[in-house]
């Protein structure tokens, strides 16, 4: 069985939030995605991150992926 090379965590949270508020959700979804790669063996310090944001009405939908491996490498190869 294939090993996976990527995770992907999203979480969607109201445009009207404070900056503050915004910042926490930022601090907290990179500390739970790092939590999540040492539980699958994964050395967080080796892996590429990547936010993305997508706008639905007054939400946003943020998205914040790590890449090791097979895909970091296709990763550094796309940019």
């Amino acid at each position: 069985m294939a090993r996976h090379t990527q995770a992907h965590m999203s979480k969607t949270i109201s445009k009207n939030q404070p900056s503050g508020a915004k910042d926490m959700t930022k601090r907290q979804m990179e500390y739970y995605m790092g939590a999540k790669l040492l539980e699958i063996g994964v050395n967080p310090k080796s892996a590429v991150y990547r936010w993305s944001l997508e706008t639905k009405g007054n939400d946003e939908v943020w998205t914040y992926s790590a890449y090791w491996g097979d895909s970091k490498e296709k990763l550094a190869e796309q940019e």
